[in-house]
């Protein structure tokens, strides 16, 4: 777990994919400590921390706790009624438009009931690889988007990703299982495509608007070189220059 922020109110992660933001109420559905950013966290704060959002398990990225229940309500308040922008990369099946909005009502996931979602989105690139992913298509085109979500619905990103036919790569619930299965194992690239990269609001206590950034993993730096694309300037990653990574 690497600590992107932290000042007296909150600290914040870049979450691994993989990883529970905290341990599930249900019991069959629970997985090991190891697995849980709440407890990673704590242990290496030593002290007890609360989140203020959440994220898939399978998403890396921003991840924010408060380190007092006291300032996690006053986030939590503050951050409802100003909401943050937030902003993720994902990988997408196809050749996504160059930008635009998908506007796209969503079921509540609680009652099922159509409710709006709004998620802004532009495309950083694409490539066509010389595979045959399925029967449609001779040739597998995927694209990279920058995904801005301007509601907030259980699984937006990638239930509206998946309405307009391009599914996140990775996506088990919301997918294409051939190109997941494709990016496993030919490319080696497991897990969902998809990355919190930035979390802009203004902070609660001192009103100064704040960024927090987490920089792309190894996991990206492979696809980016998959892509053969150079970082846009807007894009920052970690520093893996040493390690030997396999397009």
């Amino acid at each position: 777990m690497q600590i992107i922020y932290q000042d007296e109110y909150m600290v914040a992660i870049n979450k691994p994919s993989g990883f529970h933001v905290h341990p599930h109420e249900i019991a069959k559905h629970r997985v090991s400590r190891d697995k849980v950013c709440l407890y990673h966290v704590r242990d290496m704060l030593n002290q007890y921390v609360y989140p203020i959002h959440r994220l898939d398990a399978g998403t890396s990225g921003v991840l924010i706790f408060a380190l007092s229940s006291e300032s996690a309500s006053k986030m939590c308040k503050l951050l409802v009624e100003r909401s943050p922008e937030k902003t993720y990369h994902a990988i997408a099946r196809g050749w996504v438009p160059e930008e635009g909005n998908i506007e796209v009502p969503l079921e509540l996931d609680s009652t099922g009931e159509l409710v709006e979602a709004a998620t802004g989105y532009k495309r950083l690139g694409t490539v066509e690889l010389d595979y045959q992913v399925g029967k449609r298509f001779p040739r597998a085109r995927y694209s990279w988007v920058e995904a801005s979500p301007k509601t907030g619905r259980f699984h937006q990103i990638r239930r509206h990703f998946n309405r307009i036919s391009h599914p996140l790569v990775g996506d088990a619930v919301h997918g294409d299982s051939h190109h997941n299965r494709f990016f496993r194992t030919e490319m080696q690239v497991p897990g969902l495509c998809l990355h919190s990269y930035e979390y802009k609001f203004v902070h609660p206590w001192t009103q100064e608007e704040v960024t927090i950034r987490a920089p792309l993993s190894k996991k990206w730096i492979k696809i980016q070189r998959i892509f053969n694309l150079s970082s846009p300037p807007e894009i920052q990653t970690e520093n893996f220059d040493e390690i030997e990574i396999e397009a």
